[in-house]
């Protein structure tokens, strides 16, 4: 048997503890910084399991590492396990259906991606134990992947500055080798203060701190006629100030996501959104705070680790689904919106052109998606680890074709059988490309220096402010 199968096997052998961590954490639901079950189960399982584990990394009370080995390379294997707002899902309804009203759900299987990570870790140290293999494994817990970028704090930390490689994935509705391209990002809050007073007796003497978001907004949204067509500008009004319309709110809320594809061009763009504030909060006899909490790095994908991820799903694949699975995937795929149904059809086409019909017949894509479609218009804390250690991704099916992502559908899929697949494939593709660059010193430093001239003289940008930190807002 190759090093492939054997990491395989031995992953399978132990796929109901791992099918049993990913469905915990999909029934803890824990948004950012907040995931302290979610931490405290993967963290226990690796004390568990013989791994030297570190917590409260960088200052993020449910980050963590967890440590084999000693010695180099040091590969990184990265793992994500916070969920979205408002998600809340019952498992496998294909019906709009929360358990909780306005409780979180993992509508981005970030209870799939750390437990695949986790379980690549675990059967990399047996089969290292086994072999008597020299290097170091690091499974890493990272906290607040959505809207707070959890891992800039720890690159800014220095938690990776000894690693060789970094390698994780995402669960998504096709296999493919994330290509670079994500977009930086920047999470910002302005919040305006002006005065209070009765909206109909004396309105004269008040100063409304909602007018001047509203009038901060539609700045924003002229401006978006000028700036690159790359880039991405929303925001979400987070307090409008009290319920009270006879009241002059004194003062309101709005968080910003600023993204471009690359740090320097949302920097401009922060400062031209930051001009609209100041302008509105001038029109409106107000005052305006400005505060950056948040910061992404767009994503280097480095080409040697990639050609090994695909090379392992293609040895891995198909992953072969029964007709219950294939059929519980249809009923899935029977309720997304008809513009995701569209953009299916639209996808498939990009992919195989007049067979694309043949494609669609399945709800799963049960291939290697090899034509690059280009980098995603999301942003991921990925970014920032790729530009401090080489670094590769891939995502893999883990629902089904055509799903949005960040909606409920995707939760309620979490806990079903082709998750569960998607997930212990996963965990095999990424235990085996660890497995080539912990035996092949050559491979490490092939992608290094890929690595380097992809960065062309460029280094981390560090966006984050000086003064940001962690904390849950």
């Amino acid at each position: 048997m190759s090093y492939t199968q054997d990491l395989s096997q031995l992953i399978q052998n132990r796929s109901d503890e791992f099918i049993s961590i990913s469905d915990d954490i999909w029934g803890f639901a824990e948004s950012r910084f907040q995931e302290f079950r979610s931490f405290e189960r993967q963290a226990a399982y690796m004390e568990q399991e013989g791994f030297r584990v570190k917590k409260g990394i960088a200052g993020e009370d449910t980050a963590f590492i967890a440590e084999y080995g000693s010695g180099k390379p040091v590969i990184a294997l990265l793992g994500e396990y916070d969920a979205l707002s408002g998600l809340s899902q019952k498992a496998d309804e294909p019906s709009r259906c929360p358990l909780q009203e306005g409780g979180d759900g993992h509508g981005c299987g970030h209870n799939l991606l750390g437990t695949a990570s986790l379980a690549a870790a675990v059967a990399l140290k047996e089969y290292m134990a086994e072999k008597d293999l020299p290097g170091t494994i690091r499974y890493y817990g990272c906290p607040a992947e959505e809207n707070a970028g959890g891992k800039a704090f720890l690159v800014r930390d220095g938690a990776f500055a000894d690693c060789d490689i970094a390698i994780t994935w995402h669960p998504g509705w096709m296999n493919q080798v994330t290509p670079s391209g994500s977009l930086a990002n920047f999470r910002v809050f302005y919040t305006f203060h002006g005065k209070s007073a009765h909206a109909a007796g004396a309105p004269h003497l008040g100063r409304s701190a909602l007018d001047g978001v509203e009038i901060m907004d539609v700045g924003v949204n002229y401006m978006r006629e000028h700036m690159i067509d790359e880039a991405r500008i929303h925001y979400a009004i987070i307090n409008t100030g009290g319920t009270a319309p006879n009241v002059v709110q004194s003062e309101a809320q709005v968080l910003y996501a600023i993204r471009a594809p690359k740090v320097t061009q949302v920097k401009e763009l922060f400062e031209r959104v930051s001009d609209c504030a100041r302008g509105a909060a001038l029109i409106t006899g107000t005052t305006v705070d400005i505060r950056q909490v948040a910061a992404y790095s767009d994503y280097h994908a480095n080409d040697v680790i990639s050609e090994k991820l695909g090379e392992h799903m293609k040895e891995l694949l198909p992953i072969g689904y029964t007709d219950e699975e294939l059929e519980y995937a249809k009923k899935f795929q029977e309720v997304i919106t008809d513009l995701d149904k569209a953009n299916l059809k639209d996808t498939a086409k990009k992919l195989c052109g007049k067979d694309s019909g043949k494609v669609l017949e399945k709800p799963l894509f049960d291939f290697l998606v090899e034509k690059n479609l280009g980098g995603g218009k999301g942003s991921t804390d990925v970014g920032d680890v790729s530009w401090v250690v080489p670094t590769g991704q891939f995502s893999a099916v883990t629902w089904c074709a055509g799903t949005p992502g960040h909606a409920w559908q995707v939760v309620a899929q979490g806990k079903g059988p082709v998750a569960h697949k998607g997930m212990l494939f996963a965990a095999k593709v990424m235990a085996a490309a660890a497995y080539d660059f912990l035996t092949d010193p050559d491979l490490v430093e092939q992608a290094k220096k890929a690595w380097l001239e992809d960065l062309d003289g460029e280094t981390y940008p560090n966006a984050l402010p000086a003064d940001a930190k962690p904390e849950i807002w």
